[in-house]
């Protein structure tokens, strides 16, 4: 699965959700999720390969502030273990890519 496909994922998890969470837990779990593929985009566009691995970074810290929300999502009950395991293994994935990637630019 890639970062857009993520997007997709959390979409259809975040449904569930309450209303009272629109403003708060929905909004910070879409805009990291999003995050992830815009920053990858953004950095590909960029001059430099410093420049992209830069963005590559940016879209790291996203992957884990989303994990960390998704995290809290199923403290509260929003989600559940199995959904957060599902998650959780295609961002530990795309955790490992996006810096492995950030590395080999860097080399």
């Amino acid at each position: 699965m890639d970062a857009m496909d993520l997007v997709d994922t959390v979409y259809n998890i975040i449904e569930k959700f309450p209303k009272n969470e629109r403003y708060t837990l929905i909004s910070q779990i879409t805009r990291a999720a999003v995050s992830i593929p815009s920053n990858i985009a953004e950095g590909a566009g960029r001059s430099s390969e410093k420049e992209f691995a830069r963005f590559l970074e940016f879209s790291l810290g996203s992957a884990y502030e989303l994990e960390t929300q998704l995290i809290i999502s199923e403290k509260r009950q929003y989600i559940s273990k199995e959904e957060l395991k599902e998650v959780q293994e295609v961002l530990i994935s795309l955790q490992r890519r996006l810096g492995g990637l950030k590395n080999s630019i860097l080399k």
